[in-house]
């Protein structure tokens, strides 16, 4: 059983590391992480950053390196999965991790990983900007980092590597915690009620056919529902 207390969240903090993986394929529990990045973010600008191949200790899928341009003659000479997720979360400490896609991607192969390979649980709260995005872009067709990015003219040359998606995603983090601000500036409290008791996300006011109610926005991950 996968080991983890970090609750997702819909805020936009001063302070936070953005990360992203690059891995051999979508199943945290047969595929391999092969490259790790992270910038470390202090009150809207970045401080540090933290990038490195992994070796997964077998050949990478073609389909794979057809994505993110990794392939084996890369990951030749870099470090363990061990090292290099150990030296991330040194890295990352304490601080909220900030990434796309994250609470049904990203994170599942995190706690995978190091309680596999490190015998430990990741405790950090994370926002995902995939759900950020959909609160606050919602005529938005898809929502993509590329097309969040799209959105907002940042630039998305290099997208697929993960330094190159923790930059992109950065500047549209920052761009969606201002819309957010405002959207909860603008609803006064009338459309965005409290926290969810369950997972942390917004609660959004609805219309069901008893009326109205508070439903979770982290819909369907989450189905938390209360009385208005």
């Amino acid at each position: 059983m996968i080991k983890h207390t970090g609750k997702r969240l819909d805020t936009h903090p001063e302070d936070y590391v953005v990360f992203d993986l690059e891995t051999t394929g979508l199943s945290p529990e047969r595929d391999e992480i092969i490259e790790i990045s992270a910038i470390r973010v202090r009150k809207g600008q970045m401080t540090d950053q933290f990038s490195t191949l992994v070796n997964p200790g077998r050949p990478i899928p073609f389909a794979a390196s057809n994505v993110n341009g990794i392939t084996d003659a890369m990951v030749k000479d870099a470090p363990s999965l061990h090292t290099a997720l150990n030296d991330f979360l040194l890295f990352a400490g304490k601080d909220i991790l900030v990434g796309h896609n994250i609470h049904t991607f990203d994170m599942r192969f995190l706690y995978n990983s190091a309680d596999r390979e490190l015998n430990q649980t990741i405790e950090n709260n994370y926002v995902d900007t995939l759900y950020l995005a959909k609160n606050c872009l919602p005529l938005l067709p898809r929502h993509r980092l590329t097309d969040i990015a799209a959105y907002f003219h940042i630039e998305t040359e290099g997208a697929h590597r993960a330094l190159n998606d923790c930059i992109m995603n950065q500047k549209c983090f920052e761009k969606l915690g201002r819309l957010l601000t405002e959207q909860k500036n603008k609803c006064n409290s009338n459309q965005t009620g409290p926290l969810c008791p369950k997972c942390g996300s917004m609660l959004i006011r609805r219309n069901g056919r008893y009326g109205t109610f508070w439903g979770c926005s982290g819909f369907p991950v989450c189905r938390y529902t209360q009385n208005t």
